[in-house]
């Protein structure tokens, strides 16, 4: 696959479609079996708790890939994707009940680099948090 996106059509500025990304219970305990990282703090309201979280609270991996999801649907290709980083600053708290919570992700493009490839900075909040810091990802575009 190769990026859908043509470097020649972007510029310093140019903003990705904003997406909204559900997160239930029900997501946590699908995750932690497709990762096998099973921390209580994850699913056990009581020892999250215990712990001094203010509730059960997305694995940190779970919401890093869902912001990259934001930059893969626009490139078309997730193998365009050169490299990913981001710093976790706060938790997305996950109540117990039938909305969950809400990671929402916006991100534009902040460098032009060499041999079509762009910069992108990602923002991803939730509850008018930001959860993750220094979210980047360089992807080349086609």
């Amino acid at each position: 696959m190769t990026a859908k996106v043509a470097y020649e059509s972007v510029e310093v500025g140019t903003e990705l479609p904003a997406q909204s990304f559900p997160v239930t219970r029900a997501t946590l305990v699908q995750y932690a079996g497709a990762s096998g990282d099973f921390n209580p703090i994850h699913w056990n309201e009581k020892f999250a708790r215990e712990v001094g979280l203010p509730d059960v609270i997305a694995h940190g991996m779970f919401t890093m890939a869902e912001a990259i999801r934001v930059v893969t649907d626009w490139l078309g290709d997730p193998g365009a994707v050169v490299e990913y980083g981001v710093r976790f600053t706060k938790p997305v708290v996950v109540p117990n009940d039938d909305d969950g919570a809400l990671i929402e992700v916006s991100a534009k493009v902040a460098a032009l680099l060499e041999d079509k490839q762009v910069r992108v900075d990602l923002t991803a909040m939730s509850e008018g948090k930001k959860v993750l810091g220094m979210s980047r990802a360089v992807v080349r575009l086609g």
